[in-house]
């Protein structure tokens, strides 16, 4: 939905302007052919005034020109060889021939209209009616509808290249989940077989080990065979998921050497609407980025959970390490960045998408005092 977002703007500004370009152009045209009767009927009374043998048929034939000069809206300021006003017509303002703001608009006529000096009359001064103006507009909101087309049909195609290789990389994620089913199945019969011959306590321990990392495997397997379908929508308590993720890298992180410390709090209502599988993907995703941060050192991480006023819930993971330069803090959520020698650069990327385009809310990285502080905030 975010990524149609962009796309239904873009398609309803442009359907907008096309309306109102059609209706415009019929105005104009409308507008046009009444220019064209009044300059045709006034034809017909200047030469029926010029061909009246009444000496007052031409005056009255130059009166009715005068009278049509100042229906037809242009506003015009004629000036003496001195530039001095001499008589006005259709301008937005009254005022009288020798003020100041008189003078001024003659300056804004003449950057609309390069003056006529007519021999033994004047200069004469004159703009363009609303009209023109409309018609001047007209090449600039095609560029515009034309450039609005343009970056519709660029981001379409940004957008279909983008879906194609998440098409791609969500089909070999399930391939690659199809292709692990043989061997954890073997595995699985063969732990089954060990059991069976009555081993000691040490193969046994090994085996129960063997069965956890057995399960593990079949869970990451499952996840890969999400990807690229719609999420499911059941009741999670991410208070239980924050446990869990907490016990499992709890058991995993060092405590000789580098001693990791890994804990876990939470309180609140905090029951949301969303898939349990992606979810506890996410947070692994940011709870092993914060224990690689720490790699050579002593440190902890905790992870927490709290409801918000707003009725939202937040999963906070937050480090002592190093944190996160902030030369390389807008890029930390792209594709293929990482930090790391060996790194893909897929786990927050990854985390960011299954919190935000899965289920609508926030992966933040969030100012902290020392280390990296992730909010995942989910409604």
């Amino acid at each position: 939905m975010r990524r149609l977002a962009p796309v239904t703007l873009v398609t309803i500004g442009v359907l907008a302007l096309l309306v109102w370009y059609v209706i415009y152009t019929r105005g104009v045209v409308r507008e046009l052919r009444q220019e064209a009767s009044r300059v045709g009927l006034m034809y017909a009374r200047v030469y029926n005034g010029l061909s009246d043998p009444n000496p007052d048929g031409a005056t009255a034939a130059l009166l009715d020109l005068s009278r049509y000069i100042r229906e037809s809206g242009v506003p015009m300021i004629l000036t003496d060889e001195r530039g001095n006003p001499t008589d006005t017509a259709n301008l937005p303002f009254s005022s009288s021939l020798g003020s100041k703001e008189i003078r001024n608009y003659i300056l804004d006529l003449d950057q609309q209209n390069v003056p006529m000096v007519e021999p033994g009359v004047g200069t004469v001064h004159f703009g363009n009616t609303a009209l023109v103006r409309g018609l001047i507009l007209i090449p600039v909101l095609q560029s515009i509808l034309i450039g609005m087309v343009l970056l519709a049909g660029a981001y379409a195609l940004r957008t279909r290249g983008r879906a194609d290789r998440e098409q791609i990389w969500a089909g070999m994620a399930r391939e690659s989940a199809h292709q692990l089913g043989t061997p954890l199945s073997s595995i699985s019969g063969w732990i089954e077989l060990l059991r069976e011959t009555e081993p000691e306590a040490t193969t046994v321990a090994a085996l129960d080990h063997m069965e956890a990392d057995l399960e593990r495997l079949e869970r990451v397997a499952h996840r890969f065979e999400r990807i690229g379908r719609p999420p499911r929508q059941e009741a999670v308590d991410l208070g239980i998921l924050v446990d869990r993720v907490a016990d499992y890298f709890r058991a995993r992180v060092p405590t000789l050497a580098q001693r990791v410390t890994v804990s876990s709090s939470h309180h609140g209502d905090l029951v949301v609407q969303g898939d349990p599988v992606l979810l506890e993907w996410a947070l692994e995703s940011l709870t092993k980025n914060a224990i690689d941060a720490l790699a050579g050192r002593d440190g902890k991480v905790e992870i927490s959970a709290e409801s918000l006023p707003e009725g939202r819930v937040r999963v906070r993971v937050s480090d002592d390490g190093p944190g996160v330069p902030r030369e390389i803090r807008n890029q930390i959520f792209d594709p293929g960045f990482s930090t790391k020698e060996k790194g893909w650069g897929i786990g927050l990327s990854l985390a960011r998408r299954i919190v935000r385009d899965s289920h609508g809310g926030e992966l933040l990285l969030v100012p902290s005092e020392r280390g990296a502080t992730f909010d995942m905030v989910l409604g």
